[in-house]
């Protein structure tokens, strides 16, 4: 039986390893090689790739999925699809997740991977009946994990529903890299006892496992592995291409793949990954067997270093890593896939930086309290979900039923905002309506990076003081950069900020910080938006400003009853910790 192959390099291989910054322009030149190698198909949408294509890259992902299609004759094009999540962190309703489906379809993808990160497969219906209603290939998905009540016979039992709702194959998506040799061969042979469809096992390198695991899979009957191209392989991304096909040259599995299709693939994407040298952290590039304990998955991982960078907190690392099991325990183990890794690792980083467990709460992690995401493996005992949400009562139903439509209402304030050109518009700024607006309007600028430092792509910039002069070259353009010690401003060429942080004293939000009454932000993020206004009354607990943080929505609430005197801030700008929002008296 010959294994096929599918290619993640285009999608989960840079969002495991570099946090999903890849160009659609650094990859198109290769997409027709990769079209010729004989894939089973190429993974190259969705996950992570839409949200950081307006966010960092200032690139719309509708546009690049056209542009790879456009490329791509002889091979399936594949996406990841949340289920009810779609590729954004929180449940639409129906009629959304069935235009995105759709939109997606005629743009170009093949084959729908579709999962639910509790495996509520409530939740990926909708989905699933699109997908087979436009002619997709539907892949029915099963999240894998490790816990005191999944086992091998939970994930068959999975297996065979998937294949009741009418799936074309099945994945086992072990996001983490926890599925060892023996599980697989157990899990895999179980299941093709049981369901006629093929069986495709998805994993990462993170603990070490992976490639001698997809062999025993192999053996008991996969028919399609994922593998990532060997300059962005190993590490918290997939086993290497070329390794897994000369593994199995020869025998009765070989993929009929030659290893002189890779002779061009290969020093190309070797090119690529010195360019983004820089933002590749050697954490997501490490094989760590104590990811069987901490469970993060490889996309997660990258981010996760990302965040607490974000966070100045990098050098709590280790402590966030102690504290995702016991946050993912008390949240009825939940497998640790997007959103739910999301939403169990920002909690964790909140615990830990905050210094106290569950201080700050995001309205994700009360959502999903509220089983606003789906049934958890095991219900949440009753004094965890008071925690989090008081007195409220946790939903049963279907998530979805609890959502009223929602594209025309979205679609009437995008049309009222004029940032709708086109039906794909509409799906993005419902996706990402906190940072679409300034994308679509084309305000957004795309995040070049030196060193791993920000530095703005509209040109040169000057300083206050003596500096030490650069010229630097990104991806083509040239940058006269200069340096400066700490404690200036850098000013940009046209008077405007160029993008480091300013000089305490001229920085509002930081010099009123230490004043009477002054409530200040305990993260860096986005001011999503503002519940109050000055002169009003707010008591202690009200929320009085909600900001976007490691994709999660935070509510910061008055310290004390009081009256605003002073907003300090607006919404869409950018704070960091120790910044003051507003004055309270």
């Amino acid at each position: 039986m010959a294994v096929k192959i599918t290619e993640t390099a285009l999608r989960d291989a840079h969002q495991s390893l570099i946090a999903t910054r890849m160009r659609t322009r650094d990859i198109l030149d290769i997409v027709e090689q990769l079209d010729d190698v004989g894939y089973w198909s190429l993974e190259m949408w969705g996950g992570a790739t839409f949200d950081t294509s307006i966010r960092y890259l200032n690139e719309d992902p509708w546009q690049r999925l056209r542009d790879i299609k456009s490329r791509m004759k002889k091979t399936p094009a594949q996406m990841l699809l949340r289920g009810q999540n779609l590729v954004g962190y929180r449940h639409y309703s129906d009629d959304v997740v069935e235009k995105f489906v759709t939109k997606a379809h005629e743009n170009g993808i093949d084959i729908f991977r579709i999962f639910d990160a509790l495996n509520d497969f409530r939740n990926i219906e909708t989905s699933v009946r699109t997908a087979k209603k436009v002619g997709a290939h539907v892949q029915g998905t099963v999240s894998y994990t490790i816990s005191p009540v999944h086992t091998p016979e939970t994930f068959i039992k999975m297996a065979k529903q998937l294949e009741e709702m009418d799936c074309d194959s099945i994945c086992i998506k072990d996001m983490a890299g926890l599925l060892s040799p023996a599980a697989a061969s157990e899990i895999v042979s179980g299941m093709k006892k049981e369901v006629s469809i093929p069986i495709c096992v998805h994993s990462h390198c993170t603990s070490g496992m992976a490639p001698v695991m997809y062999y025993a899979a192999v053996e008991a009957g996969a028919d399609i592995i994922d593998t990532a191209i060997s300059p962005f392989g190993w590490g918290s991304s997939q086993p290497p291409t070329e390794a897994m096909v000369a593994s199995l040259m020869g025998t009765k599995y070989d993929t009929g793949i030659s290893l002189e299709k890779f002779n061009e693939i290969t020093p190309f994407f070797r090119n690529l990954k010195d360019k983004y040298n820089s933002i590749c952290d050697p954490i997501s590039e490490t094989i760590d067997a104590n990811v069987i304990l901490y469970q993060i998955p490889g996309g997660m991982l990258s981010n996760l270093v990302s965040q607490l960078k974000e966070q100045n907190a990098l050098d709590k690392y280790m402590d966030v890593l102690a504290e995702m099991p016991r946050v993912r325990e008390e949240l009825g183990y939940p497998p640790l896939v997007t959103p739910t890794s999301q939403i169990v690792g920002t909690q964790a980083v909140l615990n830990v930086i905050m210094g106290e467990r569950y201080k700050v709460i995001p309205k994700e992690v009360k959502d999903y309290a509220r089983g606003y995401y789906g049934k958890t493996p095991v219900p949440m005992s009753p004094e965890m979900i008071s925690l989090i949400i008081g007195d409220e009562q946790p939903i049963t139903v279907r998530p979805g039923d609890q959502i009223p439509p929602e594209y025309e209402k979205m679609k009437k304030e995008a049309e009222e905002m004029g940032i709708a050109k086109s039906e794909e518009d509409v799906l993005t700024y419902i996706l990402y309506p906190a940072i679409a607006p300034k994308f679509l309007k084309g305000e957004a600028e795309e995040e070049e990076l030196v060193c791993g430092c920000s530095i703005p792509s509209s040109g040169s910039v000057n300083t206050a003081g003596i500096p030490t002069e650069y010229r630097v070259e990104v991806d083509g353009s040239v940058f006269d950069v200069k340096v400066e010690p700490t404690g200036y401003s850098i000013v940009a060429a046209d008077g405007g900020n160029a993008g480091s942080k300013a000089a305490p004293a001229a920085d509002e939000k930081k010099s009123k910080a230490d004043l009477p009454g002054a409530v200040v932000s305990s993260m860096q993020g986005m001011i999503l938006s503002i519940k109050t206004k000055v002169g009003e009354q707010v008591n202690e607990g009200d929320t009085i400003c909600v900001i976007e943080a490691m994709k999660m929505e935070n509510a910061v609430s008055a310290p004390k009853s009081g009256v605003v005197k002073e907003i300090i801030v607006a919404e869409g700008d950018t704070v960091t910790g120790g910044d003051a929002l507003m004055i309270i008296e």
